[in-house]
């Protein structure tokens, strides 16, 4: 009998006869009968959400986009009639249409909203179980470093960046919060009128001073560097969010001109942080003095942690990793306090008594000097305005994890492959938590502090919570009292009639147009 021996076109042949076998049922699987299975899983607990509908694109974001502009074309918000924002985003819309219990979708992925304060301190506090989504092609660019490791790599990352953020090297940073914010009061009383007065866009001011401030602090003298730096950061964050394609299935394959021109950007950044690094890791080699900045914070316990462990490159952070971190400076940093600044001038412009009240207690605490870290601490009324402006306002609308093995949340039980969200600003205004006047500006609730406010709930979270809480909270804090401290002692401001009140998520929860304030010079 004569042995048949296959040639290599016969087994091209059957190679390529189980791809086209194997693919239509991977694909069907994936698209239709996986979603339907979660579907089906989640409905049977109880939860509601649409429908699966099989979509080759997913329209989620762009649906929300041209929602968030038909609403802002015929009409902004009243803050005079509720000074909580209202918001449009597709975990909004599912909560409003199916209640707390609810699910959408992603594409092909769903995300069950979490509003339950015992659920949410589990998922925070499993960070190993609850890993943050994995980024889109071009997210990385913006969202990288600490804030997107996970396991070994991110708690070697938090230890090594530790230090930059220690109470004790903030203190030495005050001198940079103070003079940014003087340059920007400077050009403020510069625009007075005779009779002491002005109105002005403060939203632009307050971006352009947090700029300043991350520059001065992350870089100290290679500070007009890392001004550059910052403008080709935004750059690549406007390119993101003018991205049309970006939900389209193996879009992330194709060349466009954003992609291209993002990783123009990109390589622009690290050549230029890579500059500044390389001289500064020099200087320490040297046993130079390295400067009390961020970075030289950084480098200095990177070098620390590479010593302890013998010099072995592989323990501590490498070039790219630290560029990485630096990118994250300027990003988290700058877009967190613009936004909590902007959205106290406007409550406090809306709220003159409290407005009084904060000028007062400044005053008591510093007169008409420079604010002292000593003095900071002693801020009570100004921290609960923060507290509660962080509350109606904070940065970040939502926090969304996912979920890489099946396992039970609270009474839930959520399979592998799905995510969860946890809508901050719905959960910050939640009647049933805050009582009847959660959605008022009252920062009295936090008189005697947020654990009291919250009932030892985990219900309150701008900054996140448990072990990945933002490792910049302290620093953001401490730039917005002493900005609003130095405001208060040099000016009064009201809301203009010109005001539109549109809060919009952007990146960040921003007023769409603008924060227009009349100020009057003390």
């Amino acid at each position: 009998m004569e042995l048949f021996i296959p040639t290599s076109t016969t087994i091209m042949m059957w190679v390529l006869t189980v791809i086209l076998a194997v693919i239509p049922w991977y694909l069907l699987n994936k698209l239709w009968f996986k979603p339907k299975s979660f579907e089906k899983l989640l409905i049977s607990q109880g939860l509601h959400g649409n429908s699966y509908k099989l979509s080759l694109f997913d329209n989620s974001k762009q649906n929300y986009m041209m929602k968030l502009q038909h609403e802002a074309k015929y009409k902004s918000i009243g803050l005079f009639k509720e000074p909580a924002p209202s918001m449009f985003s597709p975990v909004h819309q599912t909560v409003l249409k199916y209640g707390k219990k609810s699910f959408l979708w992603e594409g092909t992925t769903p995300k069950v909203v979490i509003t339950d304060p015992d659920q949410i301190k589990q998922v925070f506090n499993m960070i190993e179980d609850f890993p943050k989504p994995k980024l889109y092609s071009l997210a990385k660019y913006l969202s990288n470093g600490i804030v997107q490791y996970e396991g070994e790599k991110w708690a070697k990352h938090r230890k090594i960046i530790n230090p930059a953020f220690h109470i004790e090297k903030l203190k030495g940073m005050l001198p940079a919060f103070t003079h940014s914010c003087e340059e920007m009061i400077s050009k403020w009383k510069e625009l007075l009128s005779p009779d002491g007065t002005c109105e002005i866009d403060v939203w632009p001011f307050l971006q352009n001073l947090t700029l300043d401030v991350i520059s001065r602090t992350a870089f100290g003298s290679s500070y007009v560097e890392g001004t550059k730096i910052f403008e080709l950061l935004k750059s690549q964050g406007f390119l993101l969010m003018t991205e049309r394609y970006a939900n389209i299935p193996l879009w992330w394959l194709l060349s466009t001109t954003t992609k291209r021109r993002m990783k123009e950007i990109d390589k622009d950044i690290d050549d230029s942080l890579a500059e500044i690094i390389e001289k500064r890791v020099k200087s320490l080699k040297n046993g130079e003095t390295v400067n009390d900045d961020l970075l030289g914070i950084l480098l200095q316990s990177n070098q620390a942690e590479n010593q302890e462990h013998g010099n072995s490159k592989s323990i501590g952070m490498t070039t790219e990793e630290v560029i990485d971190e630096c990118k994250l400076f300027y990003n988290a940093g700058q877009e967190t306090t613009s936004v909590l600044l902007v959205w106290t001038m406007v409550l406090l412009g809306r709220y003159p008594e409290w407005q009084a009240r904060a000028r007062e207690e400044v005053l008591q605490v510093f007169g008409n000097q420079n604010p002292n870290f000593g003095g900071l601490s002693q801020l009570k009324i100004v921290t609960m305005i923060l507290y509660e402006v962080l509350r109606l306002y904070p940065p970040t609308v939502y926090f969304n994890r996912a979920i890489r093995k099946d396992l039970k949340l609270g009474n839930l039980f959520l399979s592998k492959g799905t995510q969860v969200s946890l809508p901050i600003l719905l959960i910050h205004q939640d009647h049933d938590i805050w009582g009847d006047d959660a959605k008022e500006f009252k920062p009295e609730r936090f008189a005697d502090g947020v654990a009291k406010a919250t009932k030892g709930q985990v219900c309150y979270f701008p900054f996140g919570w448990g072990p990945r809480t933002c490792i910049g909270q302290n620093f953001s804090l401490l730039e917005a009292k002493i900005t609003i401290s130095l405001l208060l002692q040099n000016f009064s401001f009201e809301l203009s009639p010109t005001y539109k009140h549109a809060p919009t998520t952007v990146l960040t929860l921003q007023p769409k147009y603008g924060a227009t304030i009349i100020l009057h010079k003390l």
